[in-house]
């Protein structure tokens, strides 16, 4: 559960969650696969893309070891960057972990730790999407 099962959190729908394979436009949210982020040739897909947003939501899972974003990844957005850490439920879950991730990879605004499953911090993050007139 991850970029997914946020935007589907987030606009309050409940239909079943399916792995991205290719950039969705879903409402206001844009959903775009995890290996856009993980591979370099996909970098400009991301970026022109991210022109059609009015703020970048980057993730990182609090459940895993490594994280794999280069430093100040979120510099090439024109878009204000927001941090949104993950699955921060799971055990072993490591929120403070996740959350230097993302300001080394230049997060330098909010942090939002969040949980699909119990609904912890997706009232905030909705409502700071909300304030800034996102469409969601």
């Amino acid at each position: 559960m991850g970029k997914t099962s946020l935007i589907h959190a987030l606009a309050k729908n409940s239909a079943a969650v399916l792995k991205t394979q290719a950039i969705t436009f879903s409402g206001g949210a844009i959903d775009t696969p995890g290996e856009y982020a993980q591979i370099p040739r996909f970098y400009s897909a991301l970026l022109v893309t991210s022109l059609a947003a009015d703020v970048v939501l980057l993730l990182s899972d609090a459940a895993k070891p490594a994280f794999a974003l280069p430093p100040n990844f979120a510099g090439m957005f024109v878009r204000p960057v927001v941090g949104v850490v993950t699955k921060i439920d799971l055990p072993g879950a490591d929120p403070a972990k996740a959350e230097s991730c993302l300001r080394q990879a230049g997060v330098a605004s909010s942090v939002f730790p969040v949980s699909v499953v119990s609904g912890e911090g997706i009232g905030a993050l909705y409502q700071f999407l909300e304030e800034r007139r996102c469409d969601l």
